[in-house]
């Protein structure tokens, strides 16, 4: 992060030769706005400030989930209510931990800055972007590292529970690697993957707004109009966990499931009603938007229904999830009796990302998708809640399990909430990937491209087949660390051969923590490097057309990957299906087969094997790649404008 710091402080500082005096600003000739070095100084620390927070919130996450899963497996014992009430005060507390700790730092670094900007709204959101490529970068690194972790992790939980002569120690060694496994996976990761997300979007609407609304009549409230969506957004989930049900009405663990999702809807529809109040309070009546040499002049109520039109495609995004992953469904059996083929029925979720982006470029441009991706992201705090529920209720019923054999365990089954992660990961990704295109185009005064020339189809091909070595390479990692873990179980096995036949031997958990950890980091720093570097050597060799097709390229190929890989979550809930004995109740219309056991063992195994390395590590990193290729080209943008195409240049 240091390193990618001075890269972005020497691109940044080379515009205009390293320029110390004041110059015109773009939209307001008659203004002066600050130097470039300057923005280049900010820039670089705001990167810093946005890693280092992201850093923070998924270790303050990773800390309340261990302490959330002992005391839910201790409370489930006198009920499904006591265990729910646990879990879900301890998701909610993670989930409004995120989005506070990003605004508050957010606000305070904005705030700070504008002790040097003043009213230059330009150059003090070109530097405050920054704070978003800091939180991509380490999301990048944390959901691949993360998820190569866990399924290495979970390798060696099988191993040793299927396949090898295990004692009572042994096995619950191999537990408490699994809830780690899950804590590293579930909670790191998709904090920072999240965390990145939710601070893109703030920072892309920012700077949206500061080159393409003339400063909305220099009113700050009105451009900090994101920020107080944001804001909003943290009041009511605060006000939805009020309608939680009391923990004595919770008899069964299916009622979790309804409950959960009322607390979406309830903070959807109250979120409605804070967009009206932000928006009306806010933004001035009317204003100009600024879009490719052309003026269009929006009214609040149009920005605000660009927020409001994002956030129901949030949730409308995870119903349609649910009704291809959940086992109530008769989509699952579909996913059993026909999985190669089940992922042309998924193709109804790109559309909601195409409704919300025509609906929201038709009220406000750019400004309106980027207030889209906001909106959509506004009950960040009540999603996070239901995620964190999922792997919070898993280890405890794995840790209840591990104190005793018979111990009693209510634990809730747990609900299908990866696959709606995953959706709405999707969808947020490509409203963000949007925004911010159109915002690197209008800071790089990129003219309307044309794809025949011959730098577009140059970046065009190379963002096509960057996504695919990314996701191969990914798989790849989690292989290696598996087997490195699977080699280190029979090394220590063989070198202590007489302890294992006397049935005295003991794994070296801490070794094996090593080995998996040291795989699955070093594993990640070409891949990490791969996507950061692509875009600076694209964009310095070829120029910004080549970039701008790198970023079109690449979209394509990884919503297409993306949409592909939400059939492995279908796989996992089968697997689940089949292990609670329900299979032999699925007796899907021209495949009898699936009643044999043996086969839907056979289905179940391939399901897990399949699905777990592209749900974790492979399919999730892929909506980061693209939010932070683009992110990082906006950041570099006047250095490519300036000294890009230099292979053009020299021949």
């Amino acid at each position: 992060m240091v390193g990618s710091a001075i890269i972005i402080y020497l691109c940044l500082g080379s515009v205009e030769r390293f320029s110390t005096q004041s110059r015109p600003c773009r939209f307001y000739p008659s203004n002066m706005c600050k130097p470039v070095l300057a923005t280049a100084v900010f820039s670089a620390v705001s990167f810093l400030l946005g890693a280092f927070t992201s850093v923070l919130s998924s270790f303050l996450g990773m800390q309340i989930a261990i302490y959330a899963n002992e005391r839910t497996a201790f409370k489930e014992i006198r009920g499904v209510g006591n265990g729910f009430n646990i879990a879900f005060r301890s998701g909610a507390a993670m989930g409004f931990l995120l989005p506070a700790i990003n605004l508050l730092v957010l606000y305070i670094a904005i705030d700070l800055f504008m002790w040097y900007y003043g009213d230059d709204w330009e150059g003090l959101f070109e530097a405050i972007i920054g704070y978003g490529l800091g939180g991509s970068s380490m999301a990048l690194f944390g959901r691949a590292v993360g998820g190569i972790y866990a399924t290495a992790v979970n390798v060696y939980y099988n191993l040793l529970t299927s396949y090898i002569e295990w004692q009572r120690h042994d096995l619950n060694l191999a537990v408490i690697l699994d809830n780690v496994g899950d804590v590293v996976g579930d909670i790191a990761a998709t904090w920072t993957d999240l965390f990145g997300s939710y601070a893109e979007s703030s920072c892309t609407a920012l700077l949206v707004a500061s080159i393409s609304s003339f400063g909305i009549d220099h009113n700050f409230p009105a451009m900090c109009y994101p920020l107080l969506v944001n804001s909003m957004g943290i009041l009511v989930c605060l006000i939805t966990t009020l309608f939680r049900p009391d923990p004595s009405e919770i008899k069964e663990p299916k009622e979790i499931k309804r409950e959960l999702e009322k607390q979406l809807v309830i903070s959807t529809i109250l979120m409605t009603v804070g967009i009206v109040i932000v928006s009306w309070i806010a933004l001035p009546s009317s204003f100009a938007i600024y879009n490719f040499n052309s003026l269009k002049v929006v009214k609040n109520w149009q920005l605000g229904l660009c927020a409001g039109v994002g956030l129901w495609a949030g949730l409308a995004i995870g119903f349609v999830n649910k009704l291809y992953t959940n086992d109530t469904f008769r989509n699952l059996y579909d996913a059993i009796a026909n999985i190669p083929n089940y992922g042309h029925t998924l193709v109804k979720i790109p559309i909601f990302a195409a409704i919300t982006v025509c609906a929201s470029y038709r009220f406000a441009s750019f400004y309106g998708t980027a207030v889209a991706a906001v909106g959509m992201l506004s009950t960040i705090a009540t999603r996070l809640a239901i995620d964190a529920y999922n792997p919070i209720s898993v280890d405890a019923k794995c840790i209840a399990a591990m104190v005793h054999e018979r111990a009693p365990c209510f634990v809730a089954e747990p609900i299908a909430a990866a696959a709606n992660r995953k959706g709405f990961a999707i969808e947020s990704a490509a409203l963000l990937s949007i925004a911010l295109s159109g915002a690197f185009a209008s800071r790089a005064k990129i003219s309307p491209l044309d794809i025949l020339t011959s730098k577009t189809p140059i970046g065009f091909i190379v963002g096509i087949v960057l996504p695919y070595m990314f996701y191969y390479r990914i798989l790849d990692s989690v292989g290696s660390a598996a087997f490195k873990m699977a080699d280190e179980i029979a090394f220590q096995k063989h070198r202590s051969g007489e302890e294992v036949k006397q049935r005295n031997w003991t794994l070296d958990y801490v070794r094996l923590v090593e080995v998996s950890t040291d795989a699955s980091i070093r594993r990640m720093i070409p891949l990490g490097a791969l996507v950061m570097l692509t875009p600076l050597v694209i964009g310095t060799l070829f120029g910004v057309e080549a970039l701008s097709g790198i970023l079109a390229g690449s979209f394509g190929s990884v919503f297409r990957i993306a949409i592909s890989a939400l059939t492995d979550e279908a796989r996992l809930e089968a697997d689940e299906y089949i292990r609670t004995g329900f299979m032999k109740q699925a007796k899907t219309p021209g495949h009898k087969d699936h009643e044999d056991p043996l086969l839907s063992c056979i289905i179940a195994e391939n399901g897990k094997a399949i699905g777990d390395p592209q749900k974790d590590p492979s399919g999730p990193a892929l909506n980061i790649l693209i939010q932070l290729m683009a992110v990082e080209s906006l950041v570099l943008a006047p250095f490519f404008a300036t000294h890009g195409g230099l292979l053009f240049k020299i021949f």
